[in-house]
């Protein structure tokens, strides 16, 4: 958002610094034994190092923290056990998968500021007749494999039989949902219009829930959670997550690539359909509207048009700052009488900040 920001501060009672060191080992840990003499099958280390290089090599652990902290929300303290860090790094894992096939459906070049796995295997194999195409192809396939190695991680995570029955419950709707998300995310793309609503059903199917209001549910049904703090959860993590993406939709067009690790020029040449794409077409001129429908979808998008691009953007952009300073406000206000630990609410209101927090 624009204007004066003061920097969220990290609470420090929930030890979450620690939980995300420990989701990190966990990770590295599962991922060298896949690598190891005793893996079973044995694969080479063009897959598992690649798989390995991509999950280690950057992102904020954002899924697996919201589960550890849907945990203590639902009344779990003190140590963390191992099976719930575990279960909490599967989400990492599933995360993994969806950014691979993602970025081979918006030909990414770059993610979290290095090249993407698809782009990794084809300059692997540049000797090939189409490595561009064999790059594709065989980042599905890692892509395929980092879901079902999260469904590993989860399974051998230490759970008891009524914990894996309740995660399951919980991960089940979570898968189906991202990919709903992802077939309407495709129906869109370089079909520009000015209709709010079906972005926003876009954003509930393909982020909201799997960014936040499912991690949440997870730690929480792991520490057997009644359904008024499951509710909770849901009335805090729905508009936060609707948050959370408006904001990266105005990183993807007026973020800076040094600092978000990926181009600017994406989104608009992929033509995605966002609320700030709806909006400004809503406030657009004729000849406003005309100039964005020919350039957004166009592979070829240059710099220079995409400037222009943005001018015309800049229209939808404050009711896009809007609408995330109000989802953050409906996410705090979910937080007041909520039936939860006061050291969760607090991490949870901090949660919150730094989703929003994030500038373009």
């Amino acid at each position: 958002m624009t204007g004066t920001r003061v920097e969220p501060i990290a609470p420090a009672a929930l030890g979450m610094d620690e939980i995300r060191t420990r989701i990190d080992a966990t990770l590295d840990d599962f991922l060298r034994a896949k690598a190891g003499p005793d893996a079973e099958p044995a694969l080479p280390d063009e897959v598992t190092g690649t798989l390995h290089g991509f999950v280690t090599g950057g992102g904020k652990r954002f899924r697996p923290l919201l589960c550890v902290l849907g945990w203590h929300a639902a009344g779990g303290d003190g140590y963390v056990p191992a099976s719930v860090v575990r279960a909490a790094a599967s989400l990492e894992l599933f995360h993994a998968a969806v950014l691979i096939h993602d970025d081979i459906i918006d030909n990414s070049d770059t993610r979290r500021d290095q090249l993407t796995v698809h782009r990794v295997l084809a300059a692997r194999h540049q000797n090939r007749r189409d490595p561009r195409q064999f790059g594709a192809h065989a980042a599905i396939v890692l892509g395929d494999l980092a879901m079902v190695w999260s469904a590993e991680l989860l399974h051998t995570a230490g759970l008891t039989a009524g914990q894996l029955a309740a995660a399951l419950t919980v991960l089940d709707g979570m898968r189906s949902e991202v990919m709903y998300g992802q077939y309407l995310d495709l129906l869109t793309t370089a079909c520009p219009s000015s209709d709010l609503g079906s972005a926003l059903e876009i954003i509930r199917y393909k982020t909201v829930a799997y960014t936040c209001e499912r991690p949440l549910q997870l730690g929480a049904v792991l520490a057997g959670a009644d359904p008024e703090v499951l509710a909770a959860l849901s009335a805090y993590a729905r508009p936060l997550g609707e948050a959370f993406q408006l904001q990266d939709d105005l990183l993807g067009v007026y973020g800076d690539p040094a600092t978000t690790g990926k181009s600017n020029l994406d989104d608009l040449r992929d033509g995605k359909h966002t609320a700030l794409v709806a909006l400004a077409l809503e406030h657009a001129d004729p000849a406003q509207a005309n100039l964005l429908e020919a350039a957004l979808g166009d592979p070829e998008l240059d710099e220079q048009r995409a400037t222009v691009c943005r001018d015309v953007l800049a229209a939808g952009r404050p009711h896009v700052e809007a609408m995330i300073r109000t989802r953050w406000a409906q996410a705090q206000h979910a937080l007041n009488d909520a039936p939860l630990p006061a050291v969760a609410i607090q991490a949870l209101r901090y949660v919150a900040d730094v989703a929003v927090a994030r500038t373009a």
